[in-house]
């Protein structure tokens, strides 16, 4: 089973992407800290794959006209999306767990004052997501910034106030289970149970193909390439991240490997580190033996997302190192152009 397997870069140079909320013992009572893991070596600021996820629907829905986005319910503490990925995008490529409240309150609510748009779903309902996307953690340490402020357009003393931010370079993995886009199962197992009695009907009622011996429904390939394509769409033109007022950082990345590949392990892992000034470094030779063991199980070529102005020493390095290969390296938004073009002329890779 093909997946696009990729890692990516994001040049955050003054910023404070993910924040953790208040921090105690700072100097005013309103310190707001960045997410980052501890350890010996030092502080690694990073930012939360739900983050990223959220900043990814959200451009989705603001700029890919096409992308049909879940409706959301919410009850009392419970909330879940529509669970129906025949009809969402969402739903379909980053999953869902449909799980209503099932407090006597909550559900004589929902049987007197029914969702609009809702579709009513008799057992619970689990759908692993296709799209993976692994915590994008800073290359190297950092010594977090600690920022005072204060507000004054007012009469009186001025209100202090404090935030953390860094200088570093987001390093993340990702993933898209191409077999799994459009594929939807109705197995009683966990992640596996996509489909009620409903939504049975309802990939019936619009001719889908039924698959995997019975026991799953598939859209035909042009609906699926045209999901994934939405998808690839608004990774080339991500926007979101906290702070943006005061440390505007584009997200898009600014630098991307990635290639179709057969399963699901992803050869990029390590093809990215940091130099001894903490500033970003393809490892050509780690580049070099990942696909060359991996060879046999590359089914595309290698997509190299480049924008000019970032790493630009490096580029005929890696260019070089490369050549044997089938290779497309331009500006993201090509790149990405290219692959969608690709995929739509070669269906087998979503078999």
């Amino acid at each position: 089973m093909a997946h696009l397997n990729g890692l990516w870069l994001i040049d955050a140079p003054a910023s404070a992407l993910n924040n953790l909320g208040q921090v105690e013992g700072g100097r005013t009572d309103n310190v707001v800290g960045v997410k980052h893991i501890c350890t010996r070596e030092g502080a690694f600021p990073y930012v939360s794959a739900q983050a990223f996820r959220y900043w990814l629907r959200t451009t989705l829905e603001t700029h890919v006209p096409e992308w049909k986005a879940a409706p959301m319910f919410r009850e009392k503490k419970v909330a879940y999306t529509d669970g129906d990925p025949i009809k969402w995008w969402d739903d379909d490529l980053f999953g869902y767990m449909r799980a209503a409240s099932k407090k006597a309150d909550a559900k004589e609510a929902r049987e007197a004052s029914p969702a609009e748009n809702q579709t009513p779903a008799d057992i619970e309902l689990t759908r692993t997501s296709p799209f993976k996307v692994g915590t994008l953690v800073s290359i190297a340490p950092v010594n977090i910034t600690d920022d005072f402020g204060v507000m004054a357009r007012h009469e009186g003393d001025p209100v202090p106030h404090e935030h953390q931010f860094y200088r570093t370079t987001l390093k993340g993995l990702f993933a898209l289970d191409l077999h799994a886009c459009g594929t939807f199962w109705h197995r009683y197992k966990t992640g596996f149970r996509n489909l009620d009695t409903t939504r049975k009907k309802e990939a019936e009622e619009l001719g889908l193909e039924p698959f995997d011996e019975g026991r799953a429904y598939r859209l035909p390939v042009e609906q699926r390439v045209e999901r994934i394509a939405a998808l690839l769409a608004g990774l080339s033109q991500l926007e979101g991240g906290a702070k943006q007022a005061l440390h505007y950082t584009p997200v898009a990345p600014s630098w991307f490997i990635m290639a179709v590949t057969e399963g699901g392990n992803n050869i990029f892992q390590h093809v990215v580190g940091a130099d001894s000034r903490g500033l970003p470094l393809v490892k050509t030779e780690a580049l070099l033996e990942a696909v060359r063991v991996h060879e046999d199980q590359l089914m595309s070529p290698i997509y190299v997302g480049w924008v000019r102005g970032y790493l630009d020493d490096q580029r005929e390095k890696v260019c070089t190192a490369l050549s044997e290969w089938q290779v497309v390296v331009d500006h993201p938004r090509r790149v990405f152009d290219r692959l969608i073009a690709d995929l739509k002329e070669h269906p087998e890779w979503l078999a």
